[in-house]
């Protein structure tokens, strides 16, 4: 699937009808990808495109000094590039605000079954711990799985905390290690018995039982969904 760069709507030809139509395709194709059931990464891409869009359109001051800009020369012995400012005039300005508020308003739509489909999932979807948890929950395992397909798919997982913009984030790292068949004699209790036995860089690892009764896409929602839920199961019981 063919992405739009962060500065689509400013790209090249400034014209409504041009950028219309490349948005309208865009959005074709990612609501094709809903319509499978297929969240990401083209949910986290339209909001980053929306956020990006309305951050623009709220700050005209920040919209001038972003736009693209245009190279004029070199100062060699400075060696910084000369840009001019490729608005100059209120009929260029008033086209790309139309643009922004056009793509608004249909991100938003599309961004709206996006996020319809992951509340859907994520109301669906249980997380409980396996054994003893240990005090240090930021490093461990998960197991993801249908309780109907008995398949459960083993992660290791890694919780950092990054900063941006003066503000505190939480991030998930994941690695896929194997894939278990649930049974009477293989209990998740005994598949972390092995993971113990097995790796022992964790000798008292974290580890969940993530479940869901739903048979969605695995990568490109299933996953994602339960990481993010993941996350803030631990933020929770992490303040």
């Amino acid at each position: 699937m063919k992405s739009l760069s962060e500065t689509w709507f400013a790209d090249g030809y400034i014209d409504f009808e041009l950028k219309k139509y490349t948005l309208l395709a865009y959005l074709q194709e990612v609501n094709k990808y809903f319509n499978e059931n297929k969240l990401y990464p083209q949910l986290a891409e339209v909001i980053f495109h929306y956020n990006n869009i309305v951050a623009f359109r709220e700050n005209k001051k920040y919209l001038q000094e972003q736009f693209p800009k245009k190279f004029t020369g070199m100062q060699l012995q400075k060696l910084q590039l000369l840009y001019e400012q490729m608005i100059e005039d209120d009929e260029l300005m008033t086209e790309l605000e139309d643009i922004i508020h056009y793509a608004a308003d249909k991100m938003k739509s599309t961004i709206s079954s996006g996020t319809e489909i992951y509340e859907f999932i994520e109301d669906k979807i249980t997380i409980n711990p396996v054994g003893i948890i240990p005090l240090e929950q930021n490093e461990g395992y998960f197991f993801l799985s249908e309780p109907a397909t008995k398949d459960t798919r083993v992660y290791y997982y890694r919780l950092s905390i990054f900063e941006k913009y003066d503000e505190k984030y939480r991030s998930m790292r994941t690695e896929f290690i194997n894939n278990w068949y649930r049974s009477m004699a293989n209990t998740y209790e005994s598949i972390k018995t092995e993971l113990i036995r097995n790796r022992s860089m964790l000798p008292n690892p974290a580890v969940y039982a993530i479940e869901t009764g739903l048979s969605y896409p695995v990568e490109e929602t299933l996953l994602p969904i339960a990481k993010r839920s993941l996350v803030r199961y631990l933020t929770g019981n992490n303040p």
